[in-house]
């Protein structure tokens, strides 16, 4: 201090004897200091990849009047102020904004801004396409959109990311801290958002810095270094320094009446010390920035210049430039032992009757459509890879690039403003089309046994009905003349073999449907009522501007069975008068008889309802022997509308809860038939639930429809439906971390500090993307859904979600709108209409998590269906009917999935295998396992696989040896399971319960040189009755397998065409 004071004085006395002041040269290449309090000022600028306004609203500076952000000038600004100062830096997160600024750059400017990230002056942490969201996206998502911003950046730039920068997230999961971070290489995760009591006591107990294991079964492999800022991710007050902020500048010229050099500096000092204070170790960091800031970079690095050269010169700390990875690795450096942090940061509340929990459901339409594109992606994909990726035409990138930014924290969270909502939707949408036709492509292609020219030509044989959800489906519809059929080709994109019903609509009651081999099948007709066919005309006509020009009378469903990684295909045929024909549904409703109880269920699972209420009373399993009174029941919270603290798009605070009764006299109907039985239910003019049950499965599927919720009585509501059983669960039950694994909940409790509760509802709903459970000690109840949704478990053995919310007042969190969705027609607006499933069953104890896995898996990746027509025999003489990628006699593992299989640009095919189960979770399942490469890609010969980490953007070995290792405090743990090594001639993968292991595999291809035609002959055997069908080896083909390769391969390699798209 005694030293700044000098310089000033002499300062002062040099500028009034020569009558003015020249150029200061501030020193700001000040690095750590051992006996100091470091103070890491790292500059920053939070960009939200859409909230207030869209993506590229953001980006261009446009729509100002709702914000004035523009994140192309963040970027030329930071640029222009680094290389103006090599000591100054700054970092940067949010990829999908970066790189689309990068792409306009000259050349000149990239080689200057390479130079900037090689020296550590531009650091991108981080480093997905946007700042995702932690509580709604599902885990495939979450590795998907970082794959994406990491590849890029190794790409560019030779970097990989280091330090996980959640820094706005409204809660935050155990698989952020595991799976996204430890598992993609980061060495730490700092995040500012947390319960409001939790914080207060991190900082009396200075554990705001923490090492987080995020999964109990790789343990300390799955540790990873948190920071939590002690208020905010801005500066402490006085610091932010954007054009427009009040805070004090450092006015540092003598000659001006307000100098202040002293004083900032001390506010400085004071404010250093107040954090250190809370804070283990002599380093601190302030995040310099917030959100959009830096759009006129100077105004903050011209103070902290200053900052940075008077502080330093002060001495009584040490201010410097610094990144989360420099103060990473000062923290590691101090040799510091950690408290161990488990579980996860949900819910979060900032506040008493503040509770983030209401997100958790908002705008449940965009998180099913954002779901359902996500499984889409996956299956589109694989198809992708096996017709080989299309450079210049048709390909899946639009649409990774529209989930990906899909995923932040104010877009699949349902917080964004209502067009910000239409805007990620129509880039979805984009996405989906161009995806739409590789999907169309690739299957034309597989099961073509025409040649290459045909197949070329043939692109658009192929329809999809991505409105299947609310009975439109064109193809189907369609009345099938003389000698005509519909083709389902129906792809399964899991690695083990399926049986599951499926259900399109048609036109006619006179139906057979065939196999893949000619065989007739049973199946089942089902009239469509009136409630499916209102909601079905009303969201075409909404959609695509027009009514549908058919009316589809049934429903039609069949059992198909698809091959792993593969499809089957199914006729459907109108029925002459000699055959036999689709079964018609037999129709029951509750005035039709004088029984109390009616029975629902043709195969071991029954469902018993009372007819006089139409209520559901018992669950019954004839196999497994449970049977349990169970209720089915619905219910509407009231949001809160006080100016204090209202229910909103982030918040949860409900005024009263009602039950929804049955409205009147009811009735309600029941079909049966040979495949399924359904109950149909009309609670009251805007809740429609259909109740299915599958002769072969053994879990019930409950399809609901509602909306438009009223307001006329100016209450806004949030829809609740319960499933309550007379399990005693002692206030415990689970809920899935993004899909992946299930943490244990206590009722009114939190294992880091003692919860004052006061909000007892709010306080208690956590996010789920898979599915909750509760458990008695003798059986489980298990509710899975279809998208991410807010639930919990209020009172012993009773499952809640809440699936739909409509609201009047706007919770005053920033996003500045009423959650009041709406849907019009031609200028006549309704309220939001939203329809999904979910699906129940009871097993005895420890037999639930085979259902929860496998089905789950199910739910996310369903089986696709494309539609042809066929003209008599046509299809079937040109076609193949069946395909799958893996060998005949292989399958994957029952407790493991491929969760993306990709071609790379590069060429290399991406790998991704996941173990579905956690330690201990199954007694069978819980296990190592093991995946064959060799049998997984029959057809290929693999020539090198290289294990990379989760993102793909570094080997995982390389990434080990830099793995910094933690001291902990309290670090006990059994044995981890991981898979060891792949032996590059066994080409076995081993996983361990919950790994999840990424390859890049190259393959040998066979590539001729232009202009030569090259021929392949395939030696194959066909049996007498032309079904089975091996090659010289033996190995078993599926007609596709043999004659479609040798059709395609004969015909290819003409003018350069690569063979390898044909293998």
């Amino acid at each position: 201090m005694n030293q700044l004071l000098s310089f000033s004085a002499i300062l002062v006395l040099l500028c009034f004897c020569i009558g003015e002041c020249k150029y200061m040269v501030y020193d700001t290449s000040q690095t750590v200091r051992a006996d100091k309090i470091n103070v890491h000022l790292v500059p920053h600028s939070h960009d939200d990849v859409g909230w207030l306004k869209t993506v590229d609203q953001y980006y261009t500076g446009a729509n100002n009047s709702i914000r004035g952000a523009c994140v192309q000038n963040v970027l030329d600004s930071v640029i222009s102020a680094l290389l103006d100062d090599r000591n100054r830096k700054f970092i940067y997160v949010e990829i999908a904004f970066f790189q689309r600024w990068w792409n306009q750059q000259s050349e000149v400017l990239k080689t200057k801004v390479k130079e900037l990230v090689s020296t550590g002056q531009l650091e991108f942490i981080n480093g997905g396409m946007c700042m995702h969201d932690e509580a709604t996206p599902h885990y495939i998502d979450l590795i998907d959109q970082t794959s994406l911003g990491h590849m890029f950046i190794d790409r560019e730039f030779g970097q990989k990311p280091r330090v996980g920068w959640q820094i706005d997230p409204f809660g935050h999961s155990a698989v952020q801290a595991y799976l996204l971070g430890a598992e993609v290489g980061f060495d730490s995760l700092f995040f500012a958002r947390m319960d409001y009591q939790d914080r207060e006591k991190r900082k009396n107990e200075k554990t705001l810095e923490f090492v987080w294991q995020g999964s109990k079964s790789l343990g300390s492999s799955s540790q990873l270094f948190t920071g939590i800022f002690p208020r905010h991710y801005d500066p402490p007050d006085g610091f932010t320094f954007e054009i427009n902020d009040v805070s004090e500048p450092i006015q540092d010229d003598v000659l001006l009446f307000d100098y202040n050099v002293q004083e900032r500096v001390n506010d400085f000092v004071a404010a250093a010390i107040a954090q250190a204070n809370v804070t283990r170790t002599n380093h601190i960091m302030w995040a310099m920035g917030t959100d959009f800031r830096y759009q006129y970079a100077l105004s903050w690095f011209r103070q902290m210049d200053k900052f940075i050269h008077y502080v330093n010169l002060d001495g009584r700390v040490n201010a410097l430039y610094s990144t989360p990875s420099i103060y990473t690795d000062a923290k590691y450096a101090a040799d510091e032992t950690w408290p161990l942090k488990t579980d996860d940061f949900f819910p979060y509340a900032d506040k008493a009757n503040t509770y983030w929990t209401g997100y958790f459901t908002s705008r449940p339409t965009f998180k099913g459509y954002v779901r359902t594109m996500s499984g889409y992606y996956v299956a589109a994909r694989q198809l992708e890879f096996y017709k080989g990726r299309n450079g210049s035409g048709p390909n899946t990138d639009a649409l990774a690039d529209a989930l990906a930014i899909a995923q932040h924290h104010d877009a699949v969270s349902g917080t964004q403003r209502q067009h910000v909502a239409a805007d990620y939707a129509l880039r979805i949408a984009k996405g989906y089309a161009e995806a739409e036709e590789v999907v169309a492509s690739s299957l034309t292609f597989l099961t073509s046994l025409r040649s290459s020219e045909y197949i070329e030509k043939s692109v658009g044989t192929f329809q999809q009905c991505p409105l299947l959800n609310i009975s439109y489906c064109p193809p189907s519809e369609a009345v099938l003349g003389d000698g005509k059929s519909l083709v389902i080709v129906v792809y399964n994109p899991l690695g083990w073999e399926r049986e599951e019903v499926v259900r399109i609509p048609v036109s006619s009651h006179e139906l057979i449907v065939l196999d893949s081999g000619g065989k007739e099948i049973k199946s089942q007709l089902l009239p469509i009522f009136n409630a499916s066919l209102n909601t079905r005309n009303y969201h075409v006509k909404a959609y695509l501007g027009k009514s549908p020009s058919n009316t589809p009378l049934y429903w039609l469903g069949f059992t198909a069975s698809v091959p792993p990684l593969g499809f089957n295909t199914y006729i459907i045929s109108s029925a002459k008068h000699t055959d036999t024909r689709s079964t018609m549904s037999t129709v029951w409703t509750s005035d039709s008889t004088s029984d109390k109880t009616v029975v629902v269920g043709g195969g071991n699972l029954k469902l018993h309802y009372a007819t006089d209420e139409g209520k559901l009373t018992h669950y019954i399993n004839n196999r497994s022997l449970v049977e349990e009174s169970m209720e089915h029941s619905y219910s509407y919270y009231s949001g809160h509308n006080s100016t204090n603290q209202a229910s909103g798009a982030y918040i949860f605070r409900p005024n009263g809860a009602f039950p929804i009764k049955t409205e009147g006299q009811k009735a309600f109907a029941i079909l049966k038939g040979p495949i399924m039985d359904e109950v149909h239910q009309e609670l009251n003019p805007w809740i429609y639930q259909i109740t299915r049950v599958y002769k072969e499965k053994e879990h019930a599927e409950v399809e609901f429809t509602i909306g438009p919720i009223p307001i006329d009585d100016g209450i806004g509501k949030e829809i609740t439906t319960q499933i309550t059983t007379n399990f005693k669960t002692n206030k415990t039950f689970y809920t899935d971390s993004n899909g992946r694994d299930f943490i244990k909940r206590v009722l009114d409790f939190r294992t880091d500090w003692d919860l004052q509760v006061n909000e007892p509802v709010a306080g208690n709903y956590y996010p789920i993307n898979l599915g909750a459970y509760v458990e008695d000690g003798t059986m489980e109840l298990s509710v899975l859904v279809d998208r991410a949704v807010g639930g919990s478990s209020l009172v012993d053995g009773q499952i809640e979600l809440m699936l739909h919310r409509r609201l009047l007042f706007d919770d005053a969190k920033g996003v500045g709108e009423v959650l009041n969705e709406t849907i019009c027609v031609q200028g006549d607006c309704k309220g939001l209409v939203v329809q999904g499933k979910f699906y129940i069953r009871i097993d005895p104890m420890g037999d639930g998590a085979k259902w929860r896995r496998t089905f789950g898996q199910e739910i996310y990746s369903p089986l696709l269906l494309a539609f042809a027509e066929q003209e008599g025999d046509d299809w079937k003489n040109s076609h193949a009917s069946s395909f799958s990628m893996i060998d005949a006699s292989y399958s994957l593992p029952n407790n493991t999935a491929i969760i993306t299989l990709q071609e790379l640009e590069s060429g290399k095919v991406l790998l991704r295998l996941a173990h579905l189960y956690e330690v201990g979770e199954d007694k069978d399942y819980s296990a190592m396992a093991s995946v064959e490469l060799k049998k997984l890609f029959p057809n290929r010969k693999i020539s090198k696989v290289t294990e990379m980490n989760l993102s793909g953007n570094q080997e995982r070995g390389e990434m080990e040896k830099r793995r910094l290792n933690w001291k902990v405090k309290d670090s006990s743990e059994g044995k981890i399971v991981r898979g060891g090594g792949v032996d590059p001639e066994k080409l076995v993968v081993e996983l361990g319960p919950m790994e999840i292991r990424t390859f890049f595999i190259d393959f040998d291809y066979l590539t001729p040189k232009k202009g030569r035609a090259v021929i392949l002959i395939i030696m194959f055997t066909v049996a007498e009755d032309g079904e089975g069908v091996a090659d010289k080896n033996n190995h078993p083909y599926t007609a596709m397998g043999a004659v479609g390769r040798l059709a395609v391969a004969a015909a290819a390699a003409v003018e350069g065409m690569e063979i390898r798209r044909f293998l």
